[in-house]
């Protein structure tokens, strides 16, 4: 609805993890590299945690286009199988024929088979396992077992664990600690910091057609940062909300008043814990994989966005211009330790250019 008013070609906010809006500022590209380098490198385990609405499943997504052609991709979407029923998923996303019915010795003995055969022919089967916190712990102990189908050089088959916080916490557990120790490559995805959430912003802008000046001012990048605690999903939603927010009275610019009231709509959970030191494993791999991050491809600027254009009015939105007109005031919690510390939200911002943002990038297949 305010695509037109702001002169967008698309919604550039939308949750749907879209590969052509994908952010690699936040180490995001890098984490996508370093994941690539050790897909092909030949590694047999390897595990992706962030919090809910990091960005696991745009990363999982633009992993699935980053990898070489040679490369075959099974995906897991729904991770609460029983360890027996792990097999057959896995077959039936492989399409090998096997009947329901056979055993799992008779399914593992297929899915040896058709490993080597991929092997044989220069080729590597690659699974992704999303919302790996879920899977019961004897799926878990399976995954291990998977593990073992290797020849006397190399894994016949390759898996990512994307997951939440709580899988660092089930792997450390006694019962499994055996599959803990075969992850060779661990690494976290952290929040965006307060400059990379308005390069985020400005690259989904761009990236969606809006070629004027920068939409959100400092206040608003801040207000989305300190709300948002720096998970993307969060930044969409509130962003989204805002530009609403900032249509429906005809502003030309979206202020930390209309972050205020998106986050009022939004009513997001406290999070579980602060900011840290997020990326665990990798400067060597990310060294070795940066490289294959190729820049991104830019749609023609449309017209630029006409000055004073009006917003049409809608009763729908008389509440969100109602609430406008009052104060905008401070999410509860977020003055806690104010005057021990400087809160991470508030880090000045540099003065705002003309230059373009950071491209959106569309990593080249290796070769």
């Amino acid at each position: 609805m305010y695509c037109q008013y702001f002169g967008l070609a698309k919604p550039p906010f939308k949750i749907t993890p879209d590969p052509a809006l994908f952010f690699p500022g936040g180490q995001r590209g890098e984490v996508l590299a370093a994941l690539v380098y050790a897909i092909v490198r030949g590694e047999g385990i390897i595990k992706v945690v962030g919090e809910v609405g990091s960005g696991k499943t745009m990363l999982c997504r633009m992993l699935e286009r980053a990898l070489p052609d040679e490369c075959e991709i099974i995906y897991l979407a729904n991770p609460r199988l029983a360890p027996e029923d792990i097999l057959h998923a896995m077959v039936l996303e492989l399409e090998l024929p096997v009947a329901r019915a056979a055993s799992r010795s008779e399914v593992m003995q297929s899915l040896h088979d058709y490993l080597l055969a991929r092997h044989a022919a220069n080729r590597r089967v690659v699974m992704f396992v999303e919302e790996a916190q879920s899977m019961p712990t004897a799926t878990l102990e399976e995954i291990r077992l998977l593990s073992n189908l290797e020849t006397t050089q190399d894994k016949l088959l390759q898996i990512v664990l994307f997951g939440q916080p709580e899988l660092d916490r089930k792997l450390a557990g006694h019962a499994i600690r055996q599959l803990n120790e075969r992850i060779t490559f661990h690494f976290q995805l952290a929040p965006l910091t307060v400059r990379e959430i308005r390069d985020y912003l400005n690259a989904r802008l761009h990236a969606s057609g809006y070629r004027g000046p920068e939409l959100f001012s400092p206040a608003a990048v801040r207000a989305v940062a300190r709300s948002s605690r720096g998970w993307s999903r969060r930044v969409n939603i509130l962003a989204d909300k805002a530009l609403l927010a900032a249509f429906t009275v005809s502003a030309r610019r979206v202020s930390a008043q209309h972050v205020v009231l998106a986050a009022r709509d939004s009513r997001f959970a406290a999070p579980r814990a602060g900011r840290a030191a997020w990326l665990v494993m990798g400067t060597l791999l990310l060294v070795g994989g940066a490289g294959w991050l190729a820049g991104a491809v830019l749609k023609p600027p449309p017209a630029p966005l006409a000055a004073g254009q009006p917003g049409p009015s809608n009763r729908e939105f008389a509440a969100l211009s109602w609430a406008l007109s009052s104060p905008a005031a401070e999410p509860a919690g977020a003055t806690e330790q104010a005057g021990r510390r400087r809160a991470w939200w508030r880090d000045d911002l540099p003065p705002p250019t003309n230059r373009p943002p950071p491209a959106m990038a569309t990593p080249a297949r290796p070769r």
